[in-house]
């Protein structure tokens, strides 16, 4: 029978590091196929994200986005995805899409920042309490287990039942830090290129969309450009098209993304300020569903 897996049947044994590796690992071998498509509905949406690793695997993760669900109290958001076995295309799992949402999406974030972050970076400051910002603290913890870390609110109620201190100042906070992981809705700039310092490293995750961007034109102009996946960042999320549209940097400005940082290079020198876009591609849903499936399998053995 092919298993339905959910947060509570696998999530007690997953490891971040793990993950990391398991992603690391991933972007070693053939480059993905991938392919998104959008059916809507009035304010109703369903979004499929499709990824094929040759030699590795297919997944397809399709959820329904339906804001009237809080009249009804129910979440807005429902969905699953399915992993294919690369050989034969059968079906090997179902797995709760939050699920892998939650994992893929940090732990794209901590792979970037092993590989461009200062490996004995002391501060971390997460920009946003939304639901990213608890497995952000998840994830960083135990990739750097001995990192301080804070976090900034708009709302500063909301980030108090978080667990770590809360900033007052945005501008003083960023500038403290050694490593920024800023994960929120804003279309406008929130972390400003003057507020930066040598050696720091930022990391992008909020912006997904085209009118979307986080760090302004100066802080993309002070720090190395790096991305998770040239082909699902480049050409589809603002944080680096208006930049670019605007010329406040090039596409030749983006150093790479991780297929090359694997092989080498990354940051230069302990004065380089770096910036990590994660763009979340279905590439990496597969990787992360894989790695889950492995963890649920091992627990059956």
């Amino acid at each position: 029978m092919v298993p339905y897996i959910r947060a509570q049947d696998v999530e007690y044994l997953l490891d971040w590091n793990n993950l990391a590796d398991a992603l690391l690992a991933g972007h070693r071998k053939a480059t993905p196929e991938i392919s998104d498509q959008f059916l809507h509905r009035d304010g109703d949406t369903l979004l499929s994200r499709a990824a094929w690793i040759d030699g590795v695997g297919v997944a397809v993760k399709s959820v329904t986005v339906m804001p009237g669900n809080a009249a009804h109290a129910l979440p807005s958001v429902h969905g699953a995805m399915v992993l294919f076995e690369d050989k034969t295309g059968q079906v090997e799992a179902v797995i709760d899409s939050a699920l892998v949402t939650k994992w893929k999406t940090a732990g794209d974030s901590v792979l970037g920042a092993r590989l461009l972050a200062r490996p004995n970076s002391k501060r971390l400051l997460i920009v946003g309490a939304g639901t990213v910002a608890a497995s952000l603290i998840e994830g960083y913890g135990a990739v750097f287990p001995n990192i301080e870390i804070s976090i900034w609110n708009r709302t500063k109620a909301k980030a108090e039942g978080l667990g770590v201190p809360v900033a007052d100042d945005l501008a003083t906070a960023v500038h403290e830090a050694d490593i920024i992981s800023c994960a929120t809705m804003a279309s406008d700039p929130v972390i400003k290129g003057e507020w930066l310092r040598e050696g720091q490293h930022v990391d992008l995750i909020g912006a997904f969309k085209a009118d979307m961007r986080e760090a302004d034109d100066l802080a993309m102009q002070r720090a190395s450009i790096y991305v998770d996946s040239r082909a699902t960042t480049i050409k589809h999320i603002g944080e680096l098209m208006i930049p670019i549209a605007n010329g406040a940097i090039s596409e030749s400005d983006i150093r790479g993304d991780l297929y090359d940082l694997v092989q080498g290079g990354g940051r230069a020198s302990d004065d380089e300020i770096t910036l990590f876009k994660n763009g979340g591609g279905a590439h990496l849903d597969l990787m992360t569903g894989q790695e889950i499936l492995k963890a649920w399998r091992n627990a059956r053995t």
